[in-house]
């Protein structure tokens, strides 16, 4: 049994050091505030700003502050896929390329997760323990939210705004 354990120990051992030779994934280093950014598109106070950028931006936008535990691999990868399927679901860098539906549907997911204690996540705030939202901060992002959706209804015809019900 001893020499099993040591056997693959060893083995583990070996090919996380030839892991380390893969290809870093480490690639979401673009610009934050793009020309469709959320903060471009439309009204964001600077406190909301400050909010979104310390508690969403690694994994909600075109840039990612990333650990220096992130060049290992296989860490490396499981970050990018994190970063990658966080980028799917909102990416505020790309945020005005969003149809006005997708907008206005975002907008009202943003303020749910976050009172929900869904976002951000507390496997990333556990290692980013600024990014810990209290309430003032929650209260400040379902407010705006709540207010651009509202400004949406003003401007908007509310058939642009909902998905049709089949």
């Amino acid at each position: 049994m001893k020499k099993f354990l040591k056997t693959t120990t060893i083995a583990i051992v070996i090919i996380l050091l030839l892991a380390q030779f893969l290809p870093k994934s480490n690639h979401n280093n673009g610009d934050a505030l793009m020309p469709a950014s959320i903060e471009t598109s439309h009204n964001v106070p600077a406190d909301v700003a400050a909010i979104l950028k310390t508690s969403c931006y690694d994994c909600h936008s075109n840039h990612t502050e990333y650990p220096w535990y992130a060049s290992i691999q296989p860490v490396s990868k499981w970050l990018n896929n994190h970063v990658e399927e966080g980028k799917g679901e909102l990416n505020f860098s790309e945020f005005g390329n969003y149809s006005l539906r997708r907008q206005f549907h975002k907008l009202e997911e943003i303020s749910e997760q976050v009172e929900e204690n869904e976002m951000p996540l507390s496997s990333y705030t556990l290692i980013h323990g600024d990014a810990s939202l209290n309430e003032k901060q929650k209260k400040a992002i379902s407010s705006w939210v709540n207010n651009l959706r509202d400004s949406f209804k003003l401007v908007y015809p509310a058939d642009s705004l909902q998905r049709k019900r089949r």
